[in-house]
């Protein structure tokens, strides 16, 4: 495995996650003081670039920390691993501040989409969300491959792709509406995935969200080329199509 795989490695698990470990530091109250660590678990998304954001409660342990001291860390790692060890993690660090209220509907909309149970509770008064802002991640994707990521490695870029971000809720509803069949097949012969009921749960320049129905499984879908509007959103999709249909193919000569 080169560099790029292990790039590859990191920017699928910050996208495909739906939980982390969420570390953040204590107050003076806590059992070993100020500043000690505290380990505590997060529902996590992310933003069209990337950017991950935690759901929290202002009544939790984590979020008076947050307060307090912004600073933190989140662990993601590969799930359905028989060997925990086996499996890639990473840690991204940085701070995680609360997200500007211009933003927030945004935020829901993604959020929700990964986390359809929250929708329960995810307007109670108590509960608001947060923004990593990256500083850097770590990576570790197997024995003695471990590797550090600036920020600007893993994160899209935006820039000339405000057609898209705004055409995605539109996008997505069509697709899971009239193209369930080919966002499975994107699942299973582009990603590697089990057959299900896979949906399409967001899509930003490089690539696509998808996640089962019952919401245990997650993959990331990479574009050929970046998007950037509808149009080549279009164009991407076919490309896809054809792929999947190609990786159907030659599974089938194989068996």
């Amino acid at each position: 495995m080169d560099s790029h795989d292990d790039l590859d490695i990191a920017r699928r698990l910050l996208r495909t996650a739906r939980r982390c470990a969420l570390g953040t530091r204590t107050l003076a109250d806590a059992p070993l003081g100020a500043g000690a660590p505290f380990a505590s678990l997060a529902t996590y998304a992310t933003l069209p670039s990337g950017a991950p954001v935690v759901l929290v409660s202002r009544l939790a342990v984590h979020t008076r920390n947050l307060e307090a001291d912004s600073r933190a860390a989140l662990l993601v790692e590969d799930v359905d691993i028989a060997d925990p060890l086996e499996g890639a993690r990473l840690t991204l660090s940085g701070r995680l501040d609360t997200v500007p209220a211009d933003l927030v509907p945004l935020v829901r909309r993604r959020f929700l989409a990964r986390h359809p149970a929250a929708a329960s509770y995810v307007d109670f008064g108590d509960f608001g969300f947060r923004q990593l802002t990256l500083a850097g991640a770590h990576l570790v994707a197997g024995f003695g491959r471990i590797r550090g990521f600036a920020a600007a490695d893993l994160l899209t870029p935006l820039a000339g792709a405000a057609d898209l971000v705004e055409a995605e809720p539109s996008a997505l509803e069509h697709m899971n509406a009239d193209h369930r069949d080919a966002l499975a097949a994107y699942a299973t012969g582009l990603a590697g995935a089990a057959p299900g009921d896979w949906r399409a749960t967001g899509l930003d320049p490089d690539g696509l969200d998808l996640m089962t129905a019952d919401a245990r499984r997650t993959v990331r879908v990479r574009f050929p080329e970046r998007v950037t509007n509808a149009t080549t959103l279009r164009l991407a999709l076919r490309e896809l199509a054809d792929a999947a249909r190609a990786a159907a193919r030659a599974q089938q000569q194989q068996t």
